[in-house]
């Protein structure tokens, strides 16, 4: 039997190609869920974010980025001139608080776990 891909959309009465239908073992694959295209679209509006292993500075600032966000950017702003007073605001707010990071990853620590990054002498 020809195995072609023009010879299986002509048996199949499917075009093999069409993205739909591409990691789908038979028709019991469609049972259920949402259609492919609809879960993709889903998948566009997701933000992935790697983050490191460990703690950081990369850490701090992705936090402190997503308090703003929720505290200060979770509505539409107008015009530009409104979201520097906003921004401003919040910037103010965060700085008078004067939080701070407890560090638990010490450079004591970091020599004994990182000792093979550092030069010998």
């Amino acid at each position: 039997m020809d195995r072609t891909p023009a010879r299986m959309a002509s048996s199949s009465g499917t075009d093999p190609a069409d993205p739909d239908r591409l990691g789908r073992p038979g028709q019991a694959a469609t049972d259920g869920g949402p259609p492919r295209r609809r879960a993709f679209a889903l998948a566009q509006r997701l933000e992935i974010h790697h983050t490191p292993k460990h703690g950081s500075w990369l850490n701090i600032a992705e936090i402190e980025l997503s308090a703003l966000t929720r505290q200060c950017l979770d509505r539409r702003i107008g015009d530009l001139d409104t979201l520097n007073t906003e921004l401003s605001a919040w910037q103010n707010a965060t700085n008078t608080d004067q939080r701070q990071v407890d560090w638990q990853f010490t450079t004591h620590d970091a020599r004994i776990k990182l000792r093979h990054l550092y030069p010998k002498n």
